[in-house]
């Protein structure tokens, strides 16, 4: 089975195998676009290459897109690598800045153990539904 784009709400990820082919279906979802009265915003739309040296530009109506080294969908990070290690740092980083923002709980003398345990405990239950598509 092949995935050929992963698509939520208004964000559209097209994944192709070669430079011609994500140019065709760059200007085939563009011209659709057209079509039904959309536009595509060509400064926030971004190329990631993964795995090859092909440098050819994609482009919408003539205009050149960014190449980038990584992005963000979904809340994931997506890059040039196709680990995870990006993402994996950037959620370990937001997690230890919300247990730090916390810091006065855990040291506070004026709540007993168990409820700073329970919230504790709830916190690293938490498992987001989607972690991202890689």
């Amino acid at each position: 089975m092949q995935l050929n784009d992963l698509d939520f709400a208004e964000d559209l990820a097209l994944l192709s195998q070669s430079q011609q082919q994500m140019q065709e279906k760059t200007t085939s979802v563009a011209a659709a676009s057209k079509a039904v009265g959309l536009n595509i915003h060509k400064g926030k739309s971004k190329i990631l290459r993964y795995n090859t040296i092909c440098s050819n530009r994609i482009t919408i109506d003539g205009e050149d897109l960014e190449d980038v080294k990584s992005f963000t969908y979904l809340g994931s990070i997506i890059d040039e690598y196709g680990g995870s290690d990006a993402d994996v740092k950037e959620r370990i980083g937001k997690s230890r800045a919300a247990y730090l923002q916390l810091k006065n709980i855990w040291i506070s003398k004026q709540l007993s153990t168990n409820i700073k345990g329970g919230n504790l405990e709830n916190y690293e239950g938490h498992r987001p539904e989607n972690t991202g598509v890689y």
